[in-house]
C-alpha cells in the first residue's frame, strides 16, 4: 500500500496514536503543541516496519515523544519523558550583579534537578530610552546584549546545562509570571527586576511571589555561592557522607497548626538535591488572659512546649520514613516565627516558608511571616505557595 497524500515518510519527529479505526485517508497531529513537540506525522505501517510501530506506540501510551535519528551509520530512536521536558528552572535577569548571581545560582539547582535553565530578561519601548541604554542602541538592541552577555557566564561555568533564553517584550511581573505549566522554579534576585533595593513592598520580587504558583527563591548577591560551602565546580552537592561541619542545612519553617504537605516536600527534596541536612524550626506563641509569663506563673511550659515537640515529630514521621537518607533535627521554641527562621537563616544555605494562596478585596499578598523572612532572612529563601 502506498502512503496517503501528503504524508512524509518514516517517523522523524513522529508523535503517533494507537491504532484505531481512522477517520479518514490522511494522518491527524498528536500530542501536545511546545517547545519540544515533534511535528509530523505516522504514516501507515507495512510488516517489515512492525517493530518501529510497536515503540512508537508504547511511547504513546507512556506519553513519550520518539524520534528518528541518523548517528552517521544507522537510524536509532530516541525517546524522553513528556512531563520531564517541559519544566524549567527559570530566572529573572535585568544585566544588574544581583541578576547575574541570580542566572547562577538558579544554573546550579538546574544541574541538581538535572532540569533545564531558562533566562528571562523583560523589556519595555519607552519613546526617550533611559540613561542605561548607550548611545547608537535601540532598547531592543541593548537589552538582547544585555541577556547574551548573561547567557554567555552562565554556559562558561555550566557547558553541559541546556540554557533557554527569552528577550520579552512585557512588564518583568508579566514576564515571569507567563508559562506556569513550563516552571518548576522561579528564581528572582534582592532586587526587583525594576532595580528596587531589596524586597520591598511594591518591588518586582515581592509581586511575582505574590501571585506564582509555583515556588519562587530570592537570591541575594554576594551570598549566593558562600551560602552553598561544599558546592562543586559543576554545581553539584558530594554526597552527605563527605560533609564536613561547615556545611550550611535547609532550614523549613513549620507550623504544626496548619502542616502543608507541598511546603514539606519541598523542604526535603532541596536537602536532598544539595546533599544537606535539614533543620525544622518550630516557633508557638501561648496566649495568656492577665499578659503574665506562663512558665513563671503556672509552670505548664515545660508541658506546652514537650506537646508542641510532638506534634513536630508527628508531622515530620512520614517524609522522614519517605527520605530515610536525610539528617533531620527539630527547634522548637516560643516565640514569633520570623524572629526564629529569621536568626537560623544565618547559618542556614536555604530558608523555605510557605504563602497561603488567597485573595482578599485588597488582592494577593505573601503573608507576615514570609514578608518578615523576606526582609531579614541573610540567604536564599524559596517561598512555596500552598492552598
Amino acid at each position: 500500500m502506498g502512503r496517503p497524500p501528503g504524508t512524509p515518510r518514516g517517523l522523524r519527529g513522529a508523535r503517533c496514536r494507537p491504532p484505531g479505526p481512522s477517520s479518514g485517508a490522511q494522518q491527524t497531529r498528536e500530542g501536545p503543541q511546545g517547545p519540544y513537540a515533534r511535528i509530523g506525522f505516522c504514516p501507515k505501517l507495512d510488516e517489515k516496519r512492525f517493530e518501529e510501530k510497536r515503540l512508537v506506540e508504547k511511547c504513546f501510551v507512556e506519553k513519550r515523544f520518539v524520534e528518528k535519528c541518523f548517528d552517521g551509520k544507522s537510524f536509532r530512536f530516541r525517546t524522553q519523558e513528556v512531563g520531564s521536558m517541559l519544566r524549567h528552572v527559570t530566572a529573572g535577569v535585568d544585566g544588574s550583579v544581583e541578576s547575574l548571581a541570580t542566572a547562577h545560582w538558579a544554573a546550579r539547582e538546574a544541574v541538581r534537578r538535572g532540569a533545564p535553565l531558562r533566562l528571562v530578561h523583560a523589556w519595555q519601548w519607552h519613546p526617550r530610552p533611559p540613561a542605561s541604554v548607550p548611545m547608537g542602541n535601540s532598547e531592543h538592541e541593548w537589552a538582547q546584549a544585555t541577556l547574551n552577555q548573561v547567557v554567555g557566564s552562565v554556559r562558561a561555568a555550566h557547558p553541559d546545562l541546556h540554557i533557554d533564553s527569552r528577550l520579552v517584550s512585557d512588564s518583568p511581573v508579566g514576564a515571569l509570571l507567563a508559562s506556569p505549566d513550563e516552571t518548576e522554579l522561579l528564581v528572582l534576585g534582592s532586587r526587583g527586576l525594576g532595580g528596587l533595593a531589596g524586597f520591598m513592598v511594591g518591588s518586582v520580587s515581592q509581586r511575582v511571589v505574590a501571585r506564582s504558583v509555583r515556588p519562587v527563591v530570592l537570591v541575594r548577591a554576594g551570598r549566593a555561592a558562600a551560602d552553598e560551602h561544599s558546592t562543586t565546580p559543576g554545581g553539584k552537592e558530594p554526597s552527605p557522607q563527605t560533609h564536613g561541619t561547615s556545611n550550611r542545612d535547609v532550614v523549613l519553617g513549620l507550623d504544626v497548626r496548619h502542616p502543608c504537605d507541598e511546603l514539606i516536600e519541598f523542604g526535603f527534596e532541596a536537602a536532598r538535591l544539595q546533599g544537606a541536612a535539614l533543620r525544622v524550626v518550630h516557633a508557638f506563641s501561648v496566649p495568656s488572659a492577665d499578659g503574665a509569663d506562663l512558665h513563671a506563673v503556672t509552670g505548664a511550659g515545660a508541658e506546652v512546649l514537650a506537646a508542641q515537640e510532638r506534634a513536630v515529630v508527628a508531622a515530620l514521621r512520614p517524609w522522614c520514613a519517605k527520605y530515610p537518607e536525610i539528617s533531620v533535627t527539630e527547634t522548637v521554641s516560643e516565640g514569633r516565627p520570623a524572629a526564629a527562621l529569621a536568626h537560623a537563616s544565618s547559618e542556614a544555605r536555604l530558608v523555605v516558608v510557605g504563602r497561603k494562596i488567597r485573595a482578599s478585596h485588597l488582592g494577593t499578598h505573601i503573608g507576615p511571616v514570609a514578608h518578615a523572612v523576606l526582609h531579614h532572612a541573610n540567604c536564599p529563601v524559596a517561598v512555596v505557595p500552598h492552598a
